[in-house]
């Protein structure tokens, strides 16, 4: 079989559909690099010396790992002097980040997640990469905060890259999705599923279930309907999975069906669940519909969703079209 390489796809892809433009296709080649970069460190593990806490907090008040802030500055410093971006926005950072005087600027806008999952770090469970990209405003001086408030359904592309036993890049730019795996000796992403779809059914979920007594009644009744199994009003038997990393939740979804859970629940009304918009609940929307599953916030669809600041936080609902659309309408009800 003749190997794809990343950088191949994205030309040819070009030429047929004329959705990558050449400087969106190098800020994507780019991010990709960095996360090949990311994956490099999450392998060393403690022989690298970067296992363990750095002792910070970042502006989500979460103690950071030595590693999210190393991934951070990768994906930063990689793709500062490439001339395709006029700022970025990361998880680990208050406001944004400028791009340099010393570089030239681009049209586009980068939101990532360094490090998604990052307490399964020192456990070696797989951790990964979450990016969105958005096309500048017109007209746009320096750019603003204000400027990166655009809803899901604005992204040119989005993906994620997974540091498992294989580390693999799942990305979309708006025309299906598909996934490249690291070829580790070559040192270079090679495309190994096209056009990747979500089943509309399935009989699995994932959801943290040790926040059960703090669910609103929407999720509660739905989970216990699952958990009734086949004598229940499902009559069917589900199995529940749960990494706690979203990234390799999400790529399980992609793989094989399922829903993925992360309600709000009544510990913190002013808190409307615990996923960021901007960085994790746009991206995997965009690539979740992309391969033809849904995701809500259990009242409408996540890209719909007009952002009101940088670090928002959404409920997340997500995968097999049926069991979205289930969940949801308990929610409308």
């Amino acid at each position: 079989m003749k190997r794809i390489s990343l950088t191949q796809y994205l030309v040819e892809e070009q030429r047929q559909h004329n959705t990558i433009p050449a400087e969106l296709r190098l800020l994507i080649e780019v991010v990709a690099r960095a996360c090949k970069t990311i994956s490099h460190a999450v392998g060393k593990g403690a022989l690298g010396e970067v296992m363990g806490s750095a002792e910070t907090e970042n502006v989500q008040g979460e103690v950071q790992k030595k590693l999210d802030i190393i991934s951070n500055d990768i994906l930063l410093e990689a793709n500062e002097w490439g001339g395709h971006l006029a700022a970025m926005a990361s998880e680990e950072m208050e406001t944004i980040h400028l791009i340099p005087n010393r570089y030239p600027k681009g049209e586009y806008l980068l939101l990532f997640d360094p490090l998604d999952g990052s307490s399964n770090i020192d456990v070696n469970v797989s951790i990964g990469t979450i990016f969105s990209v958005l096309k500048a405003p017109e007209g746009m001086g320096v750019p603003t905060e204000q400027d990166f408030l655009q809803p899901g359904s604005q992204q040119v592309a989005a993906g994620y890259a997974v540091y498992g036993p294989q580390t693999v890049l799942v990305l979309t730019t708006g025309n299906g999705v598909n996934c490249f795996t690291l070829d580790r000796e070559m040192g270079s992403w090679v495309l190994t599923q096209r056009n990747m779809q979500i089943p509309t059914e399935t009989k699995e979920f994932a959801i943290n279930s040790s926040n059960a007594r703090h669910w609103f009644p929407p999720v509660t009744r739905y989970v216990n309907e699952l958990l009734a199994g086949d004598s229940g009003p499902r009559s069917s038997n589900f199995n529940m999975r749960w990494i706690a990393s979203m990234v390799a939740d999400v790529h399980r979804i992609l793989s094989r069906g399922g829903v993925f859970m992360y309600p709000a629940d009544t510990r913190d009304t002013k808190m409307p669940g615990k996923l960021r918009l901007m960085y994790e609940a746009n991206p995997m929307a965009f690539l979740v519909e992309q391969a033809g599953g849904a995701a809500t916030n259990g009242a409408q669809r996540i890209m719909d969703i007009q952002p009101e600041k940088l670090h928002q936080r959404v409920p997340v609902f997500l995968g097999s079209k049926n069991e979205v659309e289930r969940v949801t309408a308990y929610h409308q009800e």
